[in-house]
């Protein structure tokens, strides 16, 4: 209404981002609107690659431009031990402490049935497919610590176990209802260094 057609869907398209209310979008949109071409342009571009060229990894579901993603191909990572994540920032996250030398499983979610998330609807047939062909030895669950993580993690304990693996969950380094993205390496290194068995 107060501004140019142009200027209120370019507002409109960016409070559809998360985090990005009505005022930060107009600060956003002028920021763009006074910004050289170039730089729009290759803002632009930047998303559009990254939308057509993003995918799942057909091995961890880790998101990846390469099939398999870089951890999955690297030989020197230890396939012996999976540690099982909820979201692609997870595995950034672990990476960072640089202490993790296994492979990852991400789950794109976690289980929470207020949210209707069940067990189906998240990377958890993936994971079980991972085990039939007998290296792996350990399963860490990397899922965060609030009730849909600790739910997840349970669920996963479960299931795993009759299995004959080793199920360890990190540990309590980590706020209870935080996020592992959010965590700094140190944290996440002692959570990882105090790890137990489920």
């Amino acid at each position: 209404m107060f501004y140019a057609q142009p200027i209120a869907r370019l507002i409109e398209e960016l409070t559809k981002l998360p985090g990005i209310g009505p005022k930060t979008a107009q600060r956003l949109a002028f920021h763009l609107l006074f910004s050289p071409r170039e730089d729009v342009a290759g803002l632009a571009q930047a998303m559009i690659q990254a939308r057509d060229r993003v995918r799942y990894c057909s091995v961890c579901c880790n998101l990846t431009d390469a099939d398999p993603c870089a951890i999955c191909s690297n030989s020197s990572r230890d396939r012996s031990t999976i540690c099982v994540v909820e979201e692609p920032r997870d595995v950034v996250a672990m990476e960072k402490t640089r202490e993790f030398k296994g492979v990852y499983h991400v789950l794109q979610g976690a289980i929470s049935p207020m949210e209707g998330v069940g067990p189906d609807d998240i990377r958890i047939r993936e994971l079980l497919a991972r085990m039939g062909d007998g290296l792996v030895k350990e399963v860490i669950l990397a899922t965060n610590p609030n009730i849909e993580g600790e739910a997840t993690a349970m669920y996963l304990a479960r299931l795993l176990k009759p299995m004959g693996l080793r199920i360890t969950r990190i540990a309590r380094g980590l706020p209870v209802g935080g996020d592992l993205e959010y965590a700094d390496e140190v944290t996440l290194t002692k959570a990882l260094e105090g790890r137990r068995e489920i």
